[in-house]
């Protein structure tokens, strides 16, 4: 779990990312979720846009690719949310503690 602190942090390493990953009408796939793993273990920290539908759908995408990935929601506005999952064998960024 990631502490207040850090989610503070990995949202200001955000703010200037473009989005890895884009949903598209089929929404989140076991593809899509493999893509994404792919990208954490390369990024660590992962803008995606998720593809339209209400609010209940979107939690559905993001409880499905956290699920599948094993990543941390740690920012969602709108359309796009931040997830963060550590590689553990060559980490790239160093949290506060």
């Amino acid at each position: 779990m990631l502490s207040p602190t850090q989610r503070r942090y990995l949202r200001s390493l955000a703010h200037d990312l473009r989005p890895v990953i884009l949903l598209g009408n089929k929404g989140a796939t076991e593809a899509v979720a493999k893509e994404l793993g792919q990208a954490l273990d390369i990024h660590e920290l992962v803008k995606v846009k998720l593809s339209g539908g209400d609010k209940d759908e979107r939690q559905e995408q993001i409880a499905f690719l956290t699920g599948q990935t094993g990543a941390e929601t740690v920012q969602e506005i709108g359309h796009v949310v931040v997830l963060f999952r550590r590689n553990e064998q060559d980490p790239k960024l160093a949290l506060p503690r």
